[in-house]
């Protein structure tokens, strides 16, 4: 058997850590919003063909000759609606999300990137293109990475600390690693988040989902309606709060403005917040909070061998999460702070330099 085959389906060998959450909360749950309108593949950028993927078009290929006018318009409704909608739905409940941010996206929609930077969402990159970085060659995947948190720092003046390609390349790690990043999302093989060896240092994966994902209204089979969504989303809420009790676990729901911003899409989702949000013991956080907390509770192995804590128990930042639970009759919010400390040196911006 090969001893150095990369992949890994060990895991926590069914013993995952029991981990407390704040509060002693029995699930953590991370909604991700994302947003590549703008940045998708588009021959008025040169790109060799027009955008196929993640629209209301079922069979759609990509068209080399000209414009696809139709699914360029798709992308475009989840810029001037779809991601505002899902805003303002978060908004209406005070809840946070991450939001996984497209640079070139960004760029083309300056109210949008004002409204993140007023608000209390975290801003993870998500490539400067939404395009298959596994063919990109390493030195042009750099720079994108590079210009993705320049741009995002600059437009909503927030520090990047997490990353999502969602078609990455075998460099994506090590370079978002040299980076100074925290986290990757880059996986969707656990319910926890875990440590992986990148370069001889332990780097933390916080894995995402493409189950509950409304990527399924693309796909066949997929989701068919807005209560296929509600159906799926409730079921995976029952399991891994009824599993929390012994062991606290971690629930990501993927958005995109141009699919969930839909009208009848959001709605489901609204309800779907009335149901999470009337139990009890549920964080409802950004991935970038799930990632200090682990770091801070759950060290590494290397951490724990060597004795050194430093890396897992320094925030780049003060960082303020929101714990929320709902009665029927009344909402409740609690606050909860990691300690704050000095930042280390700062080497995120000496490796962009």
């Amino acid at each position: 058997m090969q001893e150095d085959y990369p992949r890994n389906f060990t895991g926590y060998g069914g013993q995952p850590p029991k981990v407390q959450w704040p509060n002693n909360c029995r699930l953590a749950i991370s909604f991700v919003l994302n947003y590549e309108e703008g940045a998708e593949s588009c021959r008025l950028d040169g790109d060799p063909s027009s955008e196929s993927f993640l629209t209301d078009l079922p069979g759609t290929r990509p068209l080399s000759c000209a414009r696809h006018f139709n699914c360029e318009s798709i992308f475009a409704y989840g810029a001037t609606s779809g991601a505002w909608r899902l805003l303002n739905l978060f908004d209406d409940f005070s809840l946070p999300v991450t939001v996984f941010a497209c640079g070139m996206a960004l760029e083309r929609n300056l109210p949008l990137a004002q409204k993140l930077a007023e608000s209390d969402h975290e801003i993870a990159g998500h490539g400067y293109r939404w395009i298959d970085y596994r063919v990109i060659p390493i030195a042009i995947e750099k720079s994108h990475i590079r210009k993705t948190l320049e741009v995002i720092e600059k437009l909503t003046h927030k520090e990047v600390v997490g990353w999502y390609t969602g078609r990455h390349s075998e460099n994506t790690r090590r370079l978002i690693q040299e980076m100074g990043l925290l986290y990757d999302s880059d996986a969707y093989n656990d319910d926890l988040p875990y440590y992986i060896d990148v370069a001889g240092q332990a780097h933390l994966v916080v894995p995402y989902n493409l189950v509950t994902n409304d990527f399924r209204y693309s796909t066949s089979p997929g989701w068919n309606s807005p209560e296929d969504c509600l159906q799926n989303l409730r079921a995976a809420f029952d399991c891994l709060y009824r599993e929390g009790e012994e062991c606290p676990k971690m629930l990501s729901i993927g958005l995109h403005g141009r699919l969930s911003g839909q009208p009848g899409r959001t709605e489901a989702l609204r309800r779907f917040l009335d149901y999470a949000l009337s139990h009890e013991d549920v964080w409802v956080c950004r991935r970038m909070d799930i990632a200090r907390h682990w770091l801070s509770h759950q060290p590494s192995h290397h951490d724990q061998d060597s004795g050194d804590n430093t890396q897992a128990t320094i925030p780049r930042r003060h960082c303020q999460t929101r714990l929320i639970s709902r009665s029927p009759n009344k909402r409740q919010h609690q606050l909860f702070r990691f300690p704050e400390t000095e930042p280390p040196p700062d080497a995120y911006n000496a490796h962009r330099l």
